[in-house]
């Protein structure tokens, strides 16, 4: 056997063993309206199947999913796999006109894609105006066949997804917004697996609860899947163990507060190791921008022990202990927490850097256009509310998704010339002249060669208000390196720079009046966007995308658009 054939078989042997316990997964997701009753009144409210929050996907690593999505609402629709690597499958990606034209009423399409190296918690939702409200499910990645976790396998498993609930429509609360200029109503209710809880009207009976029984240690699975707030999350009298976050294993650390930003997840045990009783697990709002208006309400599950269960329809169950929440605007609880974060295993951080990108984030406001009537410029002072990353304002096209563009040549739609440094040098996080309030609009990629390796700086601005602000990177997970508050300065800040264990995410919280250094290896072929995942944030232009070109061979190179792609 000559040397080459000798590799091609080792080769094949070490993928068909990979590949032999792998499993081809297939879903039916009907988008439909759904009569859903919360806070005393009943909504004509979007789901999957019915269900609300939808459908909980359970895969191994290695594992194929194929999800034909059928869309029977009245909206356009799309579902992205968030936090997904997506690996040459950027068709199935799901975000509305970046990598797929929508679903339409009455249309279908088939997501196909395999999930290979990543363990733990990822989630789906829409993609798609603010159908997210309600359209979102947990996505849980076991080990493969024969490998376990590495922490003690948990007694039991579940779930907790966060969620923001509007007594209303979402849909008609962003185009209220988008009609005055002015920010959205704020949500009416926070829930747990869909449930508001004990502390809001005509909620009690509903109320999540999450089993535990005396001596066993259980994992929650816990997803942010709120529209537009970050969340405090504890469970009274009880510590919590983070594992994992992001599909990624962490070193283990103790936490009585855990902090997600919209679009994260994290992993925790928790022991049954209080008095059998109930205890209160209770989610509010982290609100880092000063003034602006937020839902300050607090959502509640129930932590029951097997033997305080109230199974007897004539039980006093005692009520649960509730715990006390860090205060709303609590910055130095959730430094503290986002700081404990490590990789499990010392990191292949990249080193010589290719890319060296700097990209400030922000609010803005636009003047009142000379055509527009005041009742559409109801932001600060006659304005309208705006967002930017690096002064453009994205904007996204209407007539096809920029991967389609990329893909068949189709000039006019983009252009690929997004600035890899501020366009003006200011001082960020001080007082910034009103003269950069109005950021310009624009459909700007910025080009990446396959295998570059880049390093962004994500930097704060206090352009209207600084804010805590999620920013998700489609297509790859990436390191976190450092976090830090001010201005970021490259002579004294990267001395504070992990390259040995930082944690691996998805969806980086960048600090308020601060900045975050993540960094990756363009190794994913396709159009992916960056973005806040406040989608208030993305509705006002908040995102950039990354054109990643294609390397060398079929490995290298995205696949061909799936046949059913839906067309604009």
């Amino acid at each position: 056997m000559g040397i080459f054939n000798k590799f091609s078989f080792i080769f094949l042997v070490i993928f068909l063993s990979l590949s032999a316990n792998a499993e081809v997964q297939r879903h039916r997701f009907i988008i439909q309206a759904t009569k859903v009753k919360r806070l005393c009144k009943t909504h004509n409210t979007i789901t999957v199947n019915g269900m609300f929050p939808g459908p909980t996907l359970e895969i191994k690593n290695g594992d194929t999913l194929e999800v034909q999505v059928v869309n029977k609402a009245r909206y356009n629709v799309t579902i992205h796999w968030h936090g997904v690597r997506q690996m040459r499958t950027g068709w199935a990606d799901g975000p509305e006109f970046v990598t797929q034209c929508p679903i339409r009423p009455g249309g279908s399409y088939t997501y196909r894609f395999t999930v290979q190296g990543q363990e733990g918690t990822l989630w789906w939702h829409a993609h798609s105006s603010w159908l997210r409200a309600t359209v979102y499910g947990a996505l849980i990645i076991r080990p493969r066949e024969g490998k376990s976790y590495p922490f003690p396998k948990p007694k039991r498993e579940t779930p907790i997804l966060l969620g923001e609930w509007w007594d209303a429509n979402p849909i008609d609360v962003v185009r209220e917004a988008t009609r005055t200029g002015a920010a959205p109503n704020v949500s009416d209710a926070y829930t747990i697996n869909a449930q508001p809880g004990d502390l809001y009207k005509c909620s009690s009976k509903g109320t999540t609860v999450v089993p535990i029984d005396s001596g066993e240690t259980n994992l929650l699975r816990v997803i942010n899947a709120a529209l537009n707030q970050p969340l405090f999350l504890k469970v009274a009298n009880h510590k919590l163990t983070v594992v994992g976050a992001d599909a990624s294993y962490t070193k283990p650390f103790t936490t009585s507060v855990l902090m997600l930003g919209p679009g994260q997840t994290t992993d925790v045990l928790i022991r049954g190791d209080q008095p059998p009783s109930r205890y209160y697990m209770a989610a509010r709002a982290y609100q880092s921008a000063q003034n602006a208006p937020f839902d300050n309400t607090t959502t509640t599950a129930i932590l029951e022990y097997k033997s305080a269960s109230c199974a007897a329809k004539k039980c006093n169950a005692p009520t649960p202990i509730m715990p006390s929440l860090p205060a709303y605007n609590d910055t130095n609880t959730v430094t503290a927490f986002s700081q404990s974060f490590r990789s499990l295993e010392k990191a292949e951080v990249p080193t010589d850097i290719d890319e060296s990108l700097f990209f400030t984030i922000g609010l803005g406001l636009n003047n009142c256009p000379p055509n527009f009537r005041k009742r559409r410029c109801q932001g600060p002072n006659g304005t309208r509310f705006t967002a930017s990353m690096n002064n453009i304002s994205f904007v996204l096209p209407r007539n096809f998704s920029l991967l389609q563009a990329h893909q068949q040549g189709i000039p006019g739609v983009f252009t690929a010339d997004f600035p890899a440094n501020p366009p003006l040098k200011f001082d960020y996080t001080g007082n910034v002249s009103r003269s950069l309030f109005q950021p310009v609009p624009g459909t700007k990629l910025y080009k990446l060669k396959y295998g570059s390796r880049v390093q962004i700086v994500l930097q704060d601005t206090s352009i209207v208000t600084p804010e805590n602000h999620p920013i998700h990177l489609h297509g790859y997970d990436f390191y976190i390196i450092a976090q830090g508050f001010g201005n970021f300065d490259p002579k004294k800040d990267t001395s504070k720079f992990n390259l040995v264990d930082p944690p691996m995410r998805n969806t980086v919280g960048v600090p308020v009046n601060g900045w975050a250094v993540i960094r990756f290896v363009a190794d994913n072929p396709g159009v992916w966007i960056m973005h806040c995942h406040l989608d208030v944030h993305i509705n006002w232009g908040l995102a950039m995308a990354f054109l990643v070109e294609n390397g060398v061979g079929e490995l290298q190179t995205i696949q061909l658009p799936p046949p059913d792609l839906p067309i604009c």
